[in-house]
């Protein structure tokens, strides 16, 4: 499957959004019509992708508008950037999500003992390449991370880009560890301390801040794949998220959006424009003594 973007708005703005086309040209959500797997027989997933690696805009899957464009989070009503807390710089993978997938809000992990976020699952890629905002790329699953934020499961599932030059060499979390020494530490430390700089605690980890294996992984995200089922088909209260989609729901569902709903969604948002200079207090670097 091809995917083209549309771009909306100004980038680095309140009004920027993202939206998706497949191949046919009609608007889809990334979210909820985007498949889960680019080939289930051998555990590849789709990636969408939401922040390119070095890049600071904390840009995420608008889970509560209707198509779920991305857009730039929004905190204290100013577009939001991560701070760059050495010795990182923006992000320190391609950052996105899995589509198809909900970490559920009303469901305790048996293995954190925390409930789920209530957004897709993300992935951390980290393959050679700096890919693009919007990209859909084709994964495989190396292990996982359980990061706890603020009382909430919040799963990172570390990934490669199966067309990658390296992607031959990378199976399981063992051989990030030994082909890429040093980058898996620098993953906790990045996730720990990154809220750090705007006042808040530091984040915490299950199991003893260790990285689960590949197994896990495709487990963790086949878990999540059933909750997003459950959201999608009601049998879960999707609180503010919206649901709607054009390709997964049949047309007599409330979560049914026709072309002609999805074109005019599109419509209402601001047309393309100039985008906005990113602050330069961006470029930022805190320092603070680890614990």
């Amino acid at each position: 499957m091809s995917y083209t973007l549309e771009e909306r708005g100004n980038l680095h703005s309140l009004n920027y959004r993202l939206f998706f086309k497949n191949a046919e040209g009609k608007y889809i959500s990334p979210f909820h019509d985007i498949p889960m797997y680019a080939d289930e027989s051998q555990n590849i997933f789709n990636m969408v992708v939401e922040v390119p690696r070095w890049t600071n805009a904390k840009m995420e899957i608008a889970t509560k508008e209707p198509l779920n464009p991305v857009k730039q989070d929004v905190k204290k009503g100013n577009v939001r950037y991560v701070a760059n807390v050495f010795p990182h710089k923006g992000y320190i993978w391609n950052y996105g999500a899995i589509p198809q997938t909900w970490e559920d809000p009303s469901h305790k992990d048996e293995d954190t003992g925390c409930v789920g976020d209530n957004d897709p699952i993300d992935v951390c890629e980290i393959g050679t390449k700096v890919c693009s905002r919007g990209e859909v790329i084709k994964v495989k699953a190396l292990g996982v991370l359980a990061m706890i934020d603020e009382g909430e499961t919040d799963w990172k599932v570390i990934v490669i880009n199966v067309e990658d030059p390296e992607a031959k060499d990378f199976n399981n979390i063992s051989d990030v560890r030994r082909l890429k020494p040093g980058y898996l530490e620098s993953t906790v430390d990045w996730f720990r301390m990154y809220k750090v700089p705007d006042g808040k605690p530091e984040n915490e980890f299950a199991f003893n801040s260790e990285f689960k294996d590949k197994d896990f992984a495709i487990k963790i995200i086949k878990n999540t794949h059933i909750f997003w089922k459950d959201l999608t088909s009601q049998k879960t209260n999707a609180g503010e998220l919206n649901c709607k989609n054009t390709c997964v729901s049949p047309s007599g569902s409330p979560y049914f959006c026709s072309a002609d709903e999805a074109k005019a969604v599109v419509a209402g948002t601001s047309p393309l424009g100039k985008e906005e200079t990113i602050p330069s207090s961006v470029d930022k670097w805190f320092y603070f003594q680890r614990k």
